[in-house]
């Protein structure tokens, strides 16, 4: 019996055997209530969301009264970002934050403590990798700190803190 292409290509995929292209999960941008001018006049998203993976723009600290107002703010601002991307604080991966004073001098030390504490009350415990970089300017007039996330939708649910041993000394 001699098979044609075609015939063959028919057999295989009434067999189960051919395969299929892989689909791009879908990319879905994020614009949680009151968001809509950072998309529709600054032409950016807010949030993106690429399967489970939500990448968070940067959000300024502020606004509020003072340091610490203002940084509880930007906090805020992130679980409302996340919740609309379908996420949570837990889930949060990754955090780079740009501090308005430069590494090299005192203010940023005691900017960067106070920062410190805040930080701990959104993230008690499976610390997010976190990058913070001293700057001399910020885009968002006034803010002290601002913030960029990546989450990962359900991570938190199973966080793993996995802690590598020392080699033995010799």
């Amino acid at each position: 019996m001699r098979l044609t292409i075609p015939a063959l290509l028919l057999a295989l995929l009434a067999s189960g055997c051919a395969t299929t292209m892989p689909v791009a999960p879908a990319k879905t941008i994020v614009i949680p209530p009151h968001f809509d001018p950072a998309y529709d006049e600054y032409h950016y998203a807010p949030a993106v969301r690429v399967g489970d993976t939500v990448i968070v723009s940067g959000i300024p600290a502020g606004p509020g009264k003072d340091y610490d107002a203002r940084v509880h703010r930007m906090f805020k601002r992130l679980e409302g970002i996340l919740e609309a991307a379908g996420a949570t604080l837990d889930d949060v991966v990754e955090i780079n934050t740009f501090h308005r004073e430069p590494k090299d001098t005192p203010a940023f030390e005691a900017e960067f403590e106070r920062f410190r504490r805040i930080h701990a009350e959104y993230f008690p415990a499976n610390y997010p990798a976190w990058t913070a970089v001293g700057t001399t300017a910020l885009l968002a007039e006034g803010a002290p700190v601002e913030m960029r996330v990546v989450a990962v939708v359900g991570a938190g649910k199973q966080a793993v803190v996995k802690r590598a041993t020392a080699p033995a000394s010799k």
